[in-house]
């Protein structure tokens, strides 16, 4: 029964025609075959678009060496997990040694033994293939853990959000404001989308404030206020110190959203750079919507108004530069909060408010 799958490619690299063709005719009824004649042509062959599954590669050729190719491959890490082979006529002890240290899986010396290269080449294909099977299950089951854990943030979001009067969609814009604050500010995609999964978790930790304190009608005194100025520990502690980069992201914002530029902030009294960039910058995304925002405790303020009271916290409150980037992104950040407006229905986490979006 001929096989569905299909076959796999094997790149020969030899200066000597005739080489190439002994080669190839032992291995063509199992393998798709390619040739080249010049390291050169190898590598141009490895970095395209369908690279070989494996090389089995001369050392002594004019021009570029098989151990310079092989050095080349290995420093390419999109190429280097390809199997190399030497196929040479160097036999001694020191250069098969060289050639192992430089990345290549094998050795075959000249003359060669057709049942020895196609063991060979069947060994280290298999060997192969069940490396790349584990890479592309590891990646799988990442891609699984990373996405529970933001489901966990978004759920644990949802659940500070019901413990407070500020209900809506006001997690979902404010965690939009950071992403673009950061983009502005010249954070990369990978940075930024962190930063939009890590701040629903910012106010986590009202989760521990009384309701007496929390949803008071009236103003707080200086006792709630003592209280109130925990969440922030309080919201670190509940997530936990991790060296998952998306967890800690979440403590860290947690821990430092209320510190202030000039240091008048609480927890810890930070000042400037040493409050952590994410703090920094969900601080604006989160007093912005908060202004902008109606609460049980006070009117919507105009943009306008709201962006006039930012400015003046310019290096008291905020960071000078990141409001900069703020201003930067304002048009898109109206957009979003046109799109999430509370007015249109609450929305359950993230996924769904990109749908709208989209």
């Amino acid at each position: 029964m001929t096989s569905l799958l299909p076959k796999q490619n094997i790149l020969i690299v030899d200066d000597t025609p005739d080489n190439l063709e002994l080669l190839a005719q032992i291995l063509k009824d199992e393998y798709r075959v390619r040739v080249a004649a010049s390291g050169e042509k190898a590598l141009q062959i490895v970095c395209s678009p369908e690279p070989p599954d494996l090389i089995l590669l001369d050392i002594m050729m004019p021009g570029m060496s098989g151990l310079e190719v092989c050095r080349r491959l290995k420093a390419n890490p999109d190429r280097r997990r390809i199997p190399v082979i030497f196929v040479t006529a160097m036999d001694g002890e020191s250069d098969e040694e060289l050639g192992l240290e430089l990345g290549a899986v094998d050795y075959i010396t000249k003359p060669i033994s057709p049942p020895i290269v196609r063991a060979r080449v069947r060994t280290h294909l298999a060997l192969y293939d069940q490396s790349r099977e584990l890479e592309r299950m590891v990646r799988q089951r990442t891609r699984e853990l990373q996405v529970t854990r933001r489901q966990i943030i978004r759920r644990l979001g949802r659940a500070a959000e019901f413990k407070d009067n500020e209900t809506g969609n006001h997690v979902l814009r404010m965690s939009h404001y950071a992403r673009l604050i950061a983009e502005a500010y010249g954070l990369g995609p990978e940075a930024a989308d962190i930063i939009l999964n890590t701040a629903p978790m910012h106010d986590i930790g009202k989760i521990g404030i009384p309701d007496t304190i929390l949803l008071k009608p009236g103003k707080l005194d200086e006792a709630d206020w003592r209280v109130m100025r925990q969440h922030p520990v309080m919201g670190a502690e509940i997530i936990g110190k991790h060296e998952n980069e998306l967890l800690e992201t979440a403590r860290v914002i947690a821990l430092s959203h209320h510190e202030k530029w000039d240091g008048s902030g609480y927890p810890y009294g930070l000042a400037g750079e040493a409050i952590p960039l994410e703090g920094r910058i969900v601080a604006i995304a989160d007093v912005f919507d908060a202004l902008v925002s109606e609460r049980p405790y006070k009117k919507a303020y105009s943009v306008q108004d709201s962006l006039a009271f930012m400015d003046g916290q310019a290096g008291r409150h905020f960071d000078p530069e990141l409001l900069q980037a703020f201003r930067q992104a304002l048009p898109e950040v109206l957009r979003i909060r046109d799109i999430y407006a509370d007015e249109r229905g609450a929305l359950t986490d993230l996924e769904e408010a990109g749908k709208e979006e989209s």
